[in-house]
């Protein structure tokens, strides 16, 4: 696992995390059904969000794995 500078966590809704990692709902949702992705939080009825800690590494370990 590669490692990433200590950052304070916050939520990232959808339109960010899809952005960050260039992946539309769909696949993010398929993803995350398979245990490939981590897991969105409920934070109101309607609502979720990624812990943005956990998208960022999950980004940094795929950029290490295509080295």
């Amino acid at each position: 696992m590669a490692a990433i500078a200590h950052q304070s966590p916050r939520l990232m809704r959808l339109p960010e995390v899809s952005a960050l990692v260039g992946f539309k709902r769909t696949h993010i949702y398929d993803l995350m059904a398979e245990g490939r992705f981590p897991k969105a939080r409920r934070i109101g009825v309607r609502a979720v969000a990624w812990d943005s800690r956990e998208v960022e590494q999950w980004v940094a370990d795929r950029l290490e794995g295509s080295k």
